[in-house]
């Protein structure tokens, strides 16, 4: 045997020992035999580097330093998921699905929703090829080189499985291996680590990889993308997954009703405690993927998907006093300064008392003993106060009158149920936070400079605005605290290239209240500008999908006073994209104006999504339900047979990929 020929074969044997020890849990060597193997092959390497593979198990031990993680964008955007608590939220979840799909005949998967770190990885060719953490759901940091080290994952896919896909999990700390990590931090006289699921994320953004394979992580997937149209249920490509070499839970059941899933929600809530990774909640999906695609996507949460949380962990704890921060809008939030304790693996000091009529509502008041609980499992929340401890000489809660950095007097319009500081432009904490909004990932994206960095640059009196950004120059920057030449030039060079970000990012970055991403794209796409859409009257703006009274008022508010107007002039001098770009411009017609597409199916020349941009890049507008306001319904393969009945039945046209195409030629 040739030493190429043993070196891929002793690579496909050690592949299959850590398959079957770390994913079936089945060792079929023993630790030592492995070991030399893994030596001989680390040894054939070293002398035939020519045949060096990063997919090799010796690269498992890992070794390599990272010093900056880059971002990467998702090819599919990693959505959230939405939250329910109740059997009557399931319900109400499956009607609306019902409705949608216009049947009742729907199967569901129940998976476990294991407390970890989100991770997406990309094969192409059957092999492991990037790992991106979730991010913002739009782009995460490039992990590949920690996440080779996990042994759990697959650098090959074997099998009958497809090979061009990305695979969605979780990276988690079992709760054995956590522990021994704590007992080994404390005998060093180490503080131990304070939850599995803060120290796997922690773990993922380590710099020498080595340091990550000393730690137990493990990886349990539970969601595969891909255009290929081999398998037809969410279920059956799991399985599928797992015969290819991915740990995928075998707890996954499926569920034909609702009360199904309630079954399956009931045994693990008492049993979850048995298990050997935390877990906090069910998610529920439709198993079809037809069905899926079908139901498709709101601007945060697949619609074809829901999360059902355990209820959480309460404790109590003494609240010593009430404070009040202010947010980039003015919006004033309440802030209960709580004795510590301990609650779902963390130190709480600090919780939400959300507004006034909170605090009114369950008269909340300091030197209270309060009872706390962590609002889906990460911000902690007051719920209620324990009357029968309360202090004799309490008193009840005065909210604050004043803003606590400028005192200036707090107001409050009808309907908010929060108190806001109006002196918008010389409030530090607004200032700072308008400022930071617009340098953020979703927005202008700019490397280099951090909220810390923002507010120390205001405090120095060298920014009161994002448009003084563009004027920084290197020679400012050096003098400051913990800056140095590089990375003040890397901040200048991050500043001059979100002069590059397009406009829709830029009118979010504005940071115009209730104008979030799904709004400012709606707009931009619209008013193609910020001249028209400053001087749009509330008709116009109205007049635009989904853009409601309280956007409009916003916006001409905005639009009208003298500071804003002085920023745009700004940032046009500094060449800030605020219109949309010539190839946009290209591809976008008003042909569709005014029609409403209902999209269902499978298609061969563009994707859905593909599809749906095209319509809205051409003025029509995208509907996921049939209605008589609809229009057409472009049906591709295997379209949804209650959507077909519901169009013949309404009247609705139905037309063809290829209809469609030349409707837009």
């Amino acid at each position: 045997m040739s030493p190429k020929e043993r070196i891929a074969a002793l690579r496909k044997e050690l592949h299959q020992h850590n398959y079957n020890y770390y994913v079936l849990d089945n060792a079929s060597i023993s630790d030592f035999e492995f070991d030399i193997k893994l030596k001989e092959l680390e040894s054939l390497e070293n002398q035939f580097p020519e045949y060096f593979d990063s997919n090799s198990p010796t690269q498992r031990v890992g070794g390599q330093i990272t010093k900056k993680f880059t971002t990467v964008t998702h090819l599919n955007r990693m959505y959230s998921l939405d939250n329910s608590y109740s059997s009557q939220d399931l319900l109400d979840w499956e009607k609306r699905i019902q409705k949608l799909l216009g049947t009742n005949q729907i199967e569901y998967t129940c998976e476990l929703k294991f407390d970890g770190a989100s991770i997406n990885l990309t094969y192409e060719n059957g092999k492991f090829v990037r790992a991106v953490t979730r991010g913002d759901g739009f782009q995460g940091d490039d992990v590949s080189t920690n996440i080779r080290t996990i042994r759990s994952i697959p650098l090959h896919t074997g099998g009958d499985f497809i090979t061009d896909f990305e695979i969605r999990g979780e990276i988690i700390l079992p709760l054995d291996g956590f522990e021994k990590m704590n007992r080994e931090r404390i005998a060093m006289g180490e503080e131990p680590y304070r939850n599995p699921r803060n120290t796997a994320s922690g773990s993922l953004k380590l710099q020498d990889s080595s340091e990550v394979a000393k730690r137990p992580l493990d990886c349990l997937l539970y969601q595969v993308v891909t255009n290929n149209r081999k398998f037809k249920s969410h279920y059956d490509i799991l399985e599928a997954a797992r015969n290819a070499g991915f740990k995928v839970p075998k707890t996954i059941q499926l569920a034909s009703s609702i009360d199904e899933v309630l079954t399956f929600v009931n045994h693990w809530d008492e049993k979850r405690h048995d298990l050997p990774y935390e877990t906090d909640g069910i998610v529920i999906k439709v198993n079809s993927l037809q069905q899926q695609e079908e139901l498709g996507y709101t601007s945060k949460s697949p619609r074809w998907a829901i999360a059902y949380k355990f209820q959480a962990e309460q404790v109590s704890t003494v609240l010593n006093e009430i404070t009040y921060q202010v947010g980039r809008t003015g919006a004033i939030t309440p802030v209960a300064n709580l004795e510590p304790v301990s609650l779902a693996g963390t130190i709480v000091k600090r919780a939400s008392l959300h507004n006034a009529d909170q605090i009114e509502k369950l008269d909340i008041r300091v030197g209270d003993t309060v009872y706390v609980e962590k609002g889906g499992e990460i911000i902690p929340k007051v719920l209620g106060v324990d009357l029968s401890k309360r202090p004799a000489d309490s008193t009840p809660t005065i909210y604050a009158t004043h803003c606590p950095e400028c005192d200036t007097a707090l107001v409050r319009t009808d309907g908010d149920a929060k108190h806001y500081c109006p002196n918008t432009y010389g409030c530090a904490p607004q200032i700072t936070g308008r400022i930071q909004h617009y340098i953020s990932r979703k927005a202008m994206d700019i490397e280099g400079l951090g909220g810390e960095t923002v507010d120390l640059l205001r405090k120095e009196g060298l920014i009161l605005n994002y448009a003084d950004l563009y004027d920084l120059r290197v020679e400012q920057i050096i003098p400051l605290e913990r800056m140095a030449e590089k990375s003040a030039q890397n901040m200048i060079d991050g500043i001059k290239k979100s002069k590059q970000i397009p406009f829709e990012k830029v009118l979010f970055a504005l940071g115009i209240r209730f104008v979030g991403e799904t709004v400012a794209k709606k707009l931009a796409k619209h008013f193609k500008s910020i001249d028209s859409l400053m001087t749009a009257n509330f008709e116009s703006l109205v007049a635009v999908d989904e853009i409601g009274d309280k956007i409009a008022d916003s916006v001409i508010e905005f639009s009208n006073d003298l500071g804003n107007m002085q920023l745009i002039d700004r940032l046009k001098s500094y060449g800030v994209q605020l219109t949309i770009s010539e190839e946009e411009l290209e591809n976008q017609t008003n042909v569709l104006e005014g029609k409403i597409f209902v999209v269902s199916g499978v298609f061969h020349q563009m994707s859905r999504n593909e599809l749906k941009k095209a319509i809205e890049d051409n003025g029509g507008k995208v509907s996921s339900s049939i209605s008589k306001k609809t229009n057409y319904v472009v049906a591709g393969d295997h379209m949804g047979p209650s959507k077909k009945v519901k169009a013949e039945s309404l009247g609705v046209t139905i037309i063809s990929e290829d209809d469609f195409l030349q409707m837009i030629q």
